[in-house]
């Protein structure tokens, strides 16, 4: 990997074997809360972010489920929401009275999440859960309604600061490093 990425890291919030562990945890709470469905919840990625824990949430979970991914643009290239995030791509699969499960990478403001979920809705999700990787809470604005019987899945609660990593990026860079790092100020003000 290259070592000039991981130099514009100011300190490591959680490592590649602290990821792995609590992937492995949620997995198992999805797997145990939907064990009992007829009809397997629909797994839906927020891309570009969350691909990496979708990939790792889904291949942890007990049951086969159908995945798909939307779009949702409100960062552009820089660190901070513009507050009007809209769906840039849409969902292939058919998610009419079904559960679906909203695999999220980070939650901050509140805002991309709570436009996704109103989406789902619109297109007549029985009920949408969350799971994100990440929890900002300090930052939350809109306060998230999940639908129907949803639940919230929390990976890890973060602090206000930005971050990259595990599919997080800063203008489409660091999505591949192992870890949630803090990037140096420095190179993003």
């Amino acid at each position: 990997m290259n070592t000039t990425m991981h130099s514009h890291i100011k300190t490591i919030l959680w490592s590649e074997d602290q990821i792995s562990r609590r992937v492995s945890e949620l997995a198992a709470e999805v797997s145990a809360d939907f064990a009992g469905c007829s009809l397997a919840p629909i797994v839906v990625g927020v891309a570009t972010g969350a691909f990496l824990f979708v990939a790792d949430l889904v291949r942890k979970i007990e049951f086969s489920v159908p995945v798909d991914f939307v779009r949702a643009e409100s960062y552009g290239s820089g660190t901070e929401s513009n507050g009007a995030p809209t769906i840039s791509l849409d969902l292939k699969v058919d998610i009419n009275a079904r559960h679906v499960i909203l695999v999220e990478d980070i939650v901050d403001t509140g805002h991309t999440l709570s436009r996704v979920i109103k989406h789902l809705k619109s297109k007549g999700a029985s009920s949408v859960s969350v799971c994100t990787f990440l929890d900002k809470p300090a930052r939350r604005k809109v306060n998230v309604q999940l639908v129907g019987e949803g639940k919230f899945y929390r990976g890890f609660e973060c602090p206000d600061c930005f971050v990259v990593g595990y599919g997080m990026d800063f203008a489409e860079q660091y999505r591949n490093l192992p870890y949630i790092g803090v990037l140096k100020p420095e190179l993003y003000e």
